[in-house]
């Protein structure tokens, strides 16, 4: 096995991050259409984006594409693109996103804490989530953390009207702390392990208390 930390950079060396990219997006839209089908349930999926994908030429248009194919809804589809991506080239980015927008798909903000966002392109982008970038949250629960970063960008997050979504929720006393901030959604070890796709159906059916 081949953790994507090493083989995303390869595939960007080589070339093959936009087909792979694709692939991946075409498969989790019908992973999702399924799951919906099955549990009359209309969960989003979420699909990471790197920069070669965000800014290929024919990356709408292929989003449009998949969506068709698939049947899946463009509300029950959230992209996430890192803050980096983003702000290397805020005017095309607010462009891209505002086509992406138009189609009714959710767009994410990752990382978000780690790429020196200006604040004034960050008011123009049309995006629905901030996620804050797990190592502020493991900073939490350090030795002489107190979070200040996290209350930061949940306080921003609110003033813009943006949902926030924490990373890398590895202990109770993390999850503790965002819900006392009232950060709306988590994800992380501590409220479930990576699942394959019979478990996250059941997860789905039954609830996060058959994950553990």
């Amino acid at each position: 096995m081949v953790l994507p930390g090493r083989f995303v950079s390869i595939a960007e060396e080589c070339g093959l991050i936009v087909p792979i990219g694709r692939w991946v997006l075409s498969e989790a839209c019908a992973q999702a259409k399924r799951w919906q089908d099955v549990t009359s349930r209309a969960s989003p999926v979420a699909v990471n984006l790197c920069a070669k994908e965000f800014r290929h030429k024919d990356f709408v248009a292929g989003v449009h594409t998949i969506l068709s194919d698939s049947g899946l809804a463009p509300s029950n589809l959230q992209l996430e693109v890192s803050e980096s991506v983003l702000m290397r080239d805020a005017k095309g980015s607010i462009a891209i996103l505002h086509q992406l927008k138009e189609m009714g798909i959710q767009i994410a903000v990752d990382d978000f804490g780690t790429g020196c966002s200006n604040l004034h392109y960050l008011s123009q982008l049309p995006i629905d989530s901030l996620k804050i970038d797990q190592s502020f949250v493991h900073a939490i629960s350090s030795a002489n953390g107190n979070g200040a970063i996290v209350r930061a960008v949940i306080a921003i997050g609110a003033s813009l009207n943006h949902r926030v979504i924490a990373k890398g929720v590895e202990q109770q006393a993390q999850l503790a702390f965002l819900q006392e901030q009232r950060c709306e959604e988590g994800q992380g070890y501590y409220l479930s392990r990576p699942l394959v796709e019979e478990q996250f159906s059941r997860l789905l059916q039954t609830g996060l208390g058959t994950t553990r």
